[in-house]
């Protein structure tokens, strides 16, 4: 695993929110909430102060918009190979941990 730690999940739906391709602040803050399914809000203040703080360690970098037509100020982040290397660490340790979950039969148990 990577020396980076854990990631809060904040930080991992929006780095996973940039997988396929560039996005835009707005795509980025859509696409979590649909994910969550609005478990996970993000305001623009709280997805941009993320985005200086992932960009300062390398892990997205602003990227020309994809194609033409695009609003010139609108701003396309996108995952550097570090990144990339994050969000897969931290959904393998993840995986690893629903893993422990099933081994202990947690999941199909009924819990009280």
């Amino acid at each position: 695993m990577g020396d980076h730690g854990s990631v809060s999940d904040q930080l991992f739906h929006i780095l996973l929110s940039m997988i396929d391709e560039p996005k835009h602040g707005y795509a980025i803050i859509q696409e979590v909430q649909g994910r969550t399914k609005g478990g996970l809000r993000l305001g623009a203040s709280t997805l941009y102060s993320a985005i200086k703080r992932i960009r300062a360690r390398g892990w997205v970098e602003e990227v020309a918009a994809p194609g033409t037509g695009e609003d010139p100020r609108r701003r396309y982040y996108g995952l550097t190979r570090v990144g990339r290397r994050v969000v897969r660490d931290e959904a393998r340790r993840l995986e690893e941990l629903v893993r422990h979950a099933r081994a202990k039969d947690l999941l199909t148990k009924r819990t009280t």
